[in-house]
């Protein structure tokens, strides 16, 4: 964990219809200090949406070579690489090159974000996909975020519900293809 780091709980429950999978959530997640709630919230979400055997978060903004988070299969090879943001093509490019399968999760305005990529090289660009959630979907997550923190998420038919200290939300996952 970087020094300065706030570390915040997550306790609650996952039930993601589309994918079979339930389980119980106990997350403990350092928010770097040069990482915005808004990113941290959106990290949050993605480990939930990735959730595998053998997912964990990495060192987060403070880490160079593993993406925000990481799945890994029981031998430690990487299976899943998921960033979240913006990251540079140079970043996609090294983890599609590693990983069996490589996304990205944003809170940022995805059109943006898939410009800074265009005429870039990226190893199976086509087989990437940025996800984007409705508009003012993680500032409203991130208005009731507290240090301890009560979650629900249950997907189904890619639309996500978000109870989170008892306010409840909703949005869609939208994809995105690099190419």
């Amino acid at each position: 964990m970087a020094a300065g780091a706030v570390v915040y709980t997550f306790t609650g429950s996952l039930a993601d219809v589309d994918r079979a999978v339930y389980d119980d959530l106990s997350l403990r997640v350092a928010r770097h200090p040069s990482e915005t709630d808004a990113y941290m919230m959106t990290r949050v979400l993605a480990y939930c949406l990735e959730f595998h055997e053998g997912v964990a978060f990495s060192e987060g903004v403070s880490s160079t070579d593993e993406p925000a988070v990481i799945v890994r299969d029981r031998t430690g090879r990487v299976t899943t690489w998921v960033e979240v943001g913006a990251p540079d093509a140079a970043r996609l490019h090294h983890g599609s090159k590693l990983a069996d399968r490589t996304t990205i999760y944003t809170h940022r305005d995805p059109s943006k974000v898939l410009a800074q990529w265009a005429g870039k090289k990226i190893h199976q660009s086509e087989r990437i996909v940025l996800h984007s959630f409705d508009p003012g979907f993680i500032e409203a997550a991130v208005a009731v975020l507290e240090r301890r923190n009560t979650i629900t998420v249950s997907v189904t038919e890619r639309q996500v519900y978000l109870e989170l200290n008892g306010t409840t939300l909703s949005t869609v996952v939208h994809d995105h293809p690099l190419t």
